[in-house]
């Protein structure tokens, strides 16, 4: 299977074949064709994207699951591997490729994904069962009978700083929504808010994943550690991945 831009390049035979791929013929296959000339994500034309080794469903305008993403995909799992019946949180889940990896690979989790965007919403839907996909912010969109019950959250929220935007690749500046993208002044308004919230919501010893980056992790740390959480900073260099673990003490935080 070729791997699509979330994971590397591909090359305009690639891209060719893939859209050929699609089933689409005639006029049908030359408007696929001129969404992907006019600059919009080869994931968002197809319809899906490569994701921890499976395809998930992509719809334009929601952010596109990077292959960096995969490495928190991946310590989730891990983390929750040993819990019985665990309860896990993906926010600012877009596709919700995460919480399609950890509802596939954790047998017996309760899985929960929420997002503002409702494009977002929509697309993850058709990724998850509808009922485990909640609208609106943060944790203010999950059920409360899951208050103090989370064994892992997962957030890959927007940590692009307001003032970069303009530099992102087209595909992303133009074709994913700011609000996916937008991380504030300095890119952590949402980490802060986060790791504020996430005590209240996990269990004893549960642990919030958030996704990073090595300029910025430092102040993310920063964050959850104001918040009474205790932190590790996880690296996978080979993608470029960049995740604080942010784990709640078995006593009672604050």
């Amino acid at each position: 299977m070729v791997r699509l831009r979330a994971a590397g390049c591909v090359y305009a035979e690639e891209e060719a074949a893939l859209l050929h791929g699609t089933g689409a013929t005639g006029p049908a296959l030359e408007a696929l064709v001129a969404r992907r000339v006019a600059g919009e994500p080869l994931e968002q034309v197809l319809g899906w994207a490569e994701f921890a080794g499976r395809r998930v469903r992509v719809v334009p305008g929601v952010f596109v699951p990077r292959r960096r993403t995969e490495a928190m995909a991946a310590l989730a799992v891990r983390l929750l591997a040993d819990r019985p019946a665990p309860v896990v949180v993906d926010l600012c889940c877009g596709t919700g490729a995460l919480a399609l990896v950890v509802a596939e690979q954790v047998p017996g989790a309760e899985v929960h994904a929420a997002d503002l965007d409702p494009d977002a919403v929509a697309c993850a839907r058709l990724n998850l069962p509808c009922s485990a996909v909640h609208e609106g912010d943060l944790f203010a969109a999950l059920p409360r009978r899951l208050r103090g019950r989370v064994d892992v959250v997962t957030c890959n929220a927007p940590y692009v700083p307001t003032g970069s935007i303009a530099l992102l690749p087209p595909e992303a500046r133009d074709h994913e929504h700011r609000v996916a993208l937008d991380g504030g002044v300095d890119g952590l308004d949402l980490h802060r808010r986060v790791a504020a919230a996430a005590p209240d919501w996990l269990a004893p010893g549960g642990v919030l994943l958030l996704e990073s980056s090595e300029g910025q992790a430092a102040g993310s740390v920063a964050a959850c550690t104001a918040a009474g959480l205790v932190v590790e900073v996880v690296t996978s260099p080979g993608t470029g991945s960049t995740v604080v673990a942010a784990t709640r003490p078995d006593a009672a935080v604050g």
